[in-house]
Parts: structure tokens; sequence; C-alpha cells
């Protein structure tokens, strides 16, 4: 169940309070700014360093070169692209040398494999952007809608930080950019085979591109490789083996390790075999190039020698919907036990098959992963590939399930069906660990939905962003949000499902409300109501109720907005569901509010505030006094007002959220005003306007721009009160938010009237008044009655 109303000021706030920048003090424009220093710990992405390095004594001089020689100064550039074929070693140079480098950057390192290549789905910008500005410590519920924001709150964030982000994997251009720093203070090394030439012609990058090993450093990194375990090899062996490797890092390094694990076996009997190999490829493939071939043959030839258990594995793995996994999803593929399945990760590990990236978490090289597959595709049978496909997806659909119930999420259960043998899913410790599950799997989840629905699984497609709805109503992942349920939605009509249906529709609903796209949440919630009133599902219909009423409140569509309450609340009471009951009575309450029907507002918040303490529901009860807050300023209440908003503070300190913190900063500096308290004010919308800017929600900081407005104004201090006030009528005209538009041009009517300024004061109340005749409810007619008779 979701909360909200357009009177109400949800956000999401982090840092400290108390750097007030008074706007006398601003040049330039109008900035408030928090000079303290993030209290977060600094990122530190990187991979671990390659085991073992050998060899690119130029290249890492190279990279040296590029930096500036003074640490504390800006970099020469401040992009620095590693290209060169596959298998070449990108990403280890740019990994190694990142770590050489790493402490020139004490903000901390940012890493993401874009996946450019890889068989299955790239990351999006979009998605790298969430990754990074979570590790940035930005609250999941706040990071903005779109890619293009959330590119500029990266920038903004990184500004004043000295940090390494490294990109690796990069397909295109397009998929790099919205990723990149705006200051040389940062530094982004980027890598691809692509030879991104837009990145330097436009970007300013310089390009370091990487060839294959000199013969040299090739037979070093065998003789490294395999020095532990055998004797001195022929050099003359070690230079053939090295050739047939087409000297590149990947097929030497699983070369070096099939030598090592026979180590009484001469070296030129294995050249042999890797001879014949390559011979059997050039017959198949003659149409591509030398280095692919050769790292094929490679891979044949140490895949021939894994015993059955192991080879099983890799090839099912390579049907895996995604690039990264865990040894229970493995051990769903295999049909064996989590242990046995990692006894064979470790020896695909061991064979350099498959990376292990971090503890229980292992990936594909993407030349090995679409090796795999094909292998999967010669070797096992299409009945075997869709029972571990069934199996695997299955075991995500399952976990997603137990996760959503650890994590308490408030959203209406799936029923699912008993999972099919051998799927064993995981259980959780609590809301943390299943939420860190969630964070881990979030890239596998959306794939997972797809491929479902491309197998016929259609079930499994509905049902899996019908679960996983809980997480995306809290973190807001748009993208993956409105794939899956869109690839749900198609799924559940497929099979006729109309309860599937309406699931997704209503979720597509709630998506497209939180992404602001309020058009299309009218149009989906709608059809789910019908849906779920046709189908006699009563508790459906009430949340579909909820939703529209959420919806027509942001637009000011008061009337509708309070049946639909009505209706919900009536359901939920039918229901015996106090709780629902009471957040829809919550709401209802800020409907009556938006509306001036203060006596309707106080009894229905009076009586959902006493449900929601009885049951402990301290979220909503936050929400509820901020409204009880609004509703006892208008009622001229001031002690009770602020009494309200310091309780909602206090709940969102001890919750740690700091969503509802956001909120209480807006509510507290109302009611500090209206007690006289303009300092105190100023600080709480400073707090408020600092961190939503950092956020991206430019509606949230027109909100707090305009009550720190209204606090100089209350000061005498009008000049400062214009200068703020304009800024947050500038912010609701470009959101195209015409009723905050309108209460801002009143504001800054009356602060631009006390300057002198008659003419332009009334320039402001005629936009006011012909925006004001739009809206119909008793609030908006006092007001339009007000600037009409200011207007004379």
């Amino acid at each position: 169940m979701s909360h909200g109303s357009s009177g109400d000021t949800h956000s999401d706030l982090s840092g400290a309070a108390g750097h007030v920048v008074q706007a006398r003090d601003v040049r330039g424009g109008v900035h408030f700014h928090d000079r303290g220093r993030n209290r977060n710990p600094p990122p530190q992405q990187l991979p671990g360093d390659v085991h073992g390095f050998v060899g690119r004594a130029q290249e890492l001089l190279r990279l040296d070169a590029m930096l500036s020689d003074d640490p504390g100064r800006p970099f020469e550039t401040r992009i620095i692209a590693v290209t060169g074929t596959a298998g070449v070693g990108k990403t280890s140079l740019a990994v190694h040398w990142s770590h050489m480098i790493r402490g020139r950057f004490p903000d901390g390192q940012l890493y993401v494999n874009l996946r450019g290549y890889d068989p299955g789905l790239p990351v999006s910008p979009d998605q790298a952007l969430d990754r990074f500005l979570r590790a940035l410590h930005i609250h999941q519920s706040a990071l903005p809608v779109d890619t293009e924001a959330r590119s500029a709150l990266l920038r903004s964030l990184l500004a004043d930080r000295r940090m390494l982000v490294v990109l690796d994997n990069a397909s295109t251009v397009r998929q790099v950019r919205p990723l990149l720093p705006g200051t040389a203070q940062c530094l982004a090394v980027v890598t691809s085979r692509n030879r991104l030439s837009g990145l330097v012609a436009r970007d300013g990058a310089r390009r370091l591109g990487l060839d294959m090993l000199p013969e040299e450093d090739a037979i070093r990194l065998l003789r490294v490789t395999t020095a532990d375990y055998r004797d001195e090899d022929d050099p003359a062996d070690l230079t053939e083996l090295a050739r047939l490797c087409a000297r590149l890092p990947l097929a030497l390094r699983i070369a070096a390790e099939r030598a090592a694990s026979r180590p009484r076996m001469p070296l030129s009997e294995l050249i042999r075999d890797l001879r014949d190999e390559s011979a059997q490829w050039d017959a198949l493939s003659a149409e591509n190039g030398e280095e692919a071939d050769a790292v094929r043959s490679v891979f044949a030839w140490s895949f021939r020698a894994f015993p059955e258990e192991p080879a099983r594995l890799f090839r099912l793995l390579g049907l895996h919907p995604g690039s990264e996994f865990g040894p229970a999803a493995a051990a769903a593929l295999a049909n064996t036990t989590v242990a046995h399945a990692r006894q064979l990760l470790d020896a695909l590990v061991g064979a350099h098959t498959l990376e292990q990236i971090q503890h229980d978490r292992y990936q594909f090289h993407d030349l090995l992963r679409a090796y795999a597959t094909q292998q999967a595709r010669h070797e096992e049978t299409e009945e075997d590939r869709r029972e571990a496909l069934r199996r695997v997806l299955e075991w995500y659909l399952h976990t997603a399930g137990r996760a959503t119930a650890a994590a308490s999420l408030i959203h209406r259960r799936v029923q699912l069906d008993e999972p099919v043998p051998g799927v064993q899913p995981l259980d959780f410790q609590d809301r943390a660990d299943a939420t860190r599950w969630y964070a881990r799997e979030r890239q596998n989840l959306s794939e997972a939905t797809a491929l479902a629905a491309s197998l016929g699984f259609h079930r499994l497609a509905w049902q899996l962003p019908a679960v996983l709805r809980g997480f995306f109503v809290q973190q807001n992942p748009f993208e993956d949000w409105f794939a899956t349920s869109r690839t749900g939605l198609e799924s559940a009509r497929q099979l006729g499902d109309r309860h599937g249906e309406a699931e997704l529709l209503a979720s597509l609903g709630q998506a497209s409300r939180q992404s602001h796209r309020l058009a299309d949440a009218v149009a989906y919630q709608t059809r789910a109501l019908e849906i779920w009133r046709e189908i006699g599902d009563t508790l459906g219909a009430a949340i579909s109720a909820n939703g529209l009423g959420l919806i027509f409140q942001r637009t000011r569509d008061l009337t509708r907005a309070r049946e639909h309450y009505e209706q919900s609340a009536a359901a939920f009471e039918e229901l015996g569901d106090e709780q629902y009951a009471a957040i829809v009575r919550s709401n209802l309450g800020a409907t009556c509010l938006d509306a001036g029907l203060l006596d309707e507002a106080e009894t229905c918040l009076e009586q959902a505030l006493a449900v929601l303490r009885a049951g402990g529901n301290r979220v909503y009860e936050a929400y509820t006094l901020g409204r009880q807050s609004r509703l006892q300023r208008e009622r001229g209440r001031p002690a009770e007002a602020r009494e309200s908003a310091e309780s909602m503070m206090e709940v969102a300190r001890d919750l740690e959220n700091q969503v509802l913190e956001g909120q209480a900063c807006i509510q507290l500096g109302h009611s500090q005003r209206m007690v006289g308290d303009h300092g105190q004010a100023l600080i709480s919308f400073q707090r408020s306007a600092t961190l939503h800017r950092q956020l991206g929600d430019e509606n949230r900081e027109a909100l707090a721009l305009s009550g720190a407005g209204e606090a100089f104004q209350d000061l005498g201090r009008l000049d400062e009160a214009v200068d703020f006030l304009r800024r947050a009528a500038a912010a609701h005209r470009k959101l195209g938010d015409a009723w905050q538009l309108a209460l801002a041009l009143d504001r800054l009517a009356v602060a631009v009237e006390g300057t002198g300024a008659v003419g332009q004061a009334r320039e402001y109340w005629r936009e006011a008044r012909d925006l004001l005749g739009g809206f119909g409810d008793r609030k908006a007619a006092a007001l339009l009655d007000r600037v009409t008779a200011a207007l004379g």
C-alpha cells in the first residue's frame, strides 16, 4: 500500500544540518550548500588485483604519464579508454593499474562491469547509475526517475570529490557517457573492444590500444602460472604454446592451468592436442579472425579435460539468466546440493574458466559464457535444457517470495505453487539480508522474467514481477519495474489469467504514478480496478481504488480522490484489515485538508493515527503526524503543529528513514515560522533544499525553497525572499505543477509588491489567476478570490 498527497512533502534526505548559507551571501544565483564532509565511508568497489600480473610495462608507463605529477592538481585528462580485441587483457590491465594509483583517490572508487559484449543483456546506463548512486549513499527511495537526472546527480556528487571510476566492458559511447564525472578531479577508466572514437573526439578521452602480449611476456606468463607445478619446460615448446594461444592473456592462463594440472605430461603432447583442436576450429570457422579461433581452440582443449560433473555445470551455467550467480542458483541448474555446487564451482575457478568475484559470487568472461552456452546447446537435449532452466527460474521466483516476506514489505502476497523437485529457495534472517539479496540479483531477476516468457513459462513470467513489486515500490528501479511488469502482463494475457493481468496492471499503475506518468497511471489502475471487480477480488479492488485516489490527489482532482479513498477504506473495513483501512483514512484526511474540509480531515487523521499507533505501524504513523501538523497550522494551533512535526522527526530518526525525515523538515520549518522561530525555520528549509538538490528531487527542493522565501519574508528581508520564491516558481513551472505554481506566484507577488515593484507583482497575480481557474475546490476558490481582490 502506498501513501501520498499533493500537499505532503515526502522526500529523502541525508547529511548534516546547520551549514546555513544566507541568501544575501550568495552571488551568481541563489543557492544553499552543505559544506559538511560526507560522514559515510567512501565506496571501495575495485575488484581484487590480478594475481600474477605479468608484462605490460610500457603500457603502465604510458598510463602513468597521463596523470598529473602533483596528486593534488586536476588530471591532464579525465577519461582514459583502454581498447583492444577480446581476451587481450584490457580488464586485467585497468584493474591492476587502478590498484597501483588508488591512493591518489581518497574519496574512493566506483566500478561496474557494463557487459557490453556479454551474450545476455548489457548493463544499461540507468542501471549503472542506480548502482553508483546507491554506493554514494543516496537513499533508494529518492533516486531520480530518469537517466538524465541521475547522470546530473552523479556529476554533482562527484564534483567536489577525488574519485576513480572504472567502466569495464563498454560496447558504445552511449553506454558510457552518462556515467562520466564532470570535473578533472576525478578519473574515468573505460575498457572496450570498441575504439570509442566519439569519446576521444567529443569528450577528450585519451586512448590506449592494447595488442597481443609480446612473445617474451607471453612465455613469462606461462612460466609464472606453471612454475610451482612443473619442471622447466623447453623454451621452444613454451613459444609454440604461446603462439597457439595467439599471445592472448585469457587463453594463456587457461592453457597454463591445463599444463599445471598435468605436471608429468610433456608439454609437447599438450601442444599436439591443442594443435589438433585448432585444426578442427579452422575447418569449422574459417571466416573468423585468428585470435577468436585461438581462444575457442583453447576453450575446447581445456573443456575436454574436465570431469563430467564440472563440465556439465560449466555448460548449464551458460544457460543462466545473467552472467553473475551464486552457488544456490548453480545448484538449481545442476539439480544438486549447494555444498556440492560449491565444490564444482571451485574446480571451474581453479581451471580459470570461471571467476570468483566475491564470497559466493561468480561470473564468466563474456567469451567463456558464449562458449558455455554453445556447449549446452550441443551437449544437452532440449528437454534437459528446459528442465534445468525451469529449476533455476523457480528458484529465483520462490527465493524472491521469501525475500519479500522477510523484508516485511506492505503488499499482498502472490500465491505460489510448490517448487519443482531440486529447487531449494534461500531463507533470510531479516529485512536487511533480504534487501541485500535483491540488490545482488536485481539484473538476474529482470533477465529471468524475460527468459521465462520466451520459453513459454508464462505463469512464472507474470508471478516474478508480481512478487517483486514490494521491492519495486520501495526502491523505484523504474527500468526493471516497467520492463518486467510489461513482460508479465503479456504472459498473464497469454494464459488468460485475469488475476495475474490485474496484478500487473496495478503494478504498472503504481510505477507510472511514482515516476510521474500520471495519465498512464490512471489508465492502468482503472483497468485493474475493473478486472478486480469483475472477478470479485475485494482486496485487489481496495488496493487499486487507493492507488487511483493517490493519482487524483496528485492532479488535484480532489472529488474523485475522495470517492476512491472512501471506496477503498470501506472495502478494507469489510475485510477486517484495520491497518490498511487506517492508511487509506490518512490519505483521505490529507485530501480533505487539501480541499479545505478541516473538520472531516481532523476526524480522519485522528482515527487513522490511533489505529496505526496501536498496530505499531510507525512509518505511516509518521506520515499521519506530518498531515496532522499541517491541519493544526491551518486551525491556528501553532504549538500543537510544532509538537506533531517534532514527533514525526523523532520517528524518522528512530527508524533512520530519510524519506520521513525529509517531510518532517518541511513541516517543522513551517511550524517554526508560525511560532516566530524564523532562524530555526531557515535551518530546517536549508537542510531540505540542499539534500533534495543532491537527490535530484526538484519538486521537494522547490517546496523547501518556497518555505525559505516565506521565512525571509517574515523577517522583512524581501530581496532574499523574492530570490527564493522566484526560483521555487521556476521549478514548479518546469515540472508542470499548476497548483504549486499558483501558490508560489501568489507568495512571490506579495513579496515583490513589498519591494515597490507593483507592476511586476500584478503580472504574477494575473498568471496565478489564470491557473486557479482550472481548480474547483474550496481552498482554490478562496485563493482565487484573494488574487482577484489583489488585482482590484
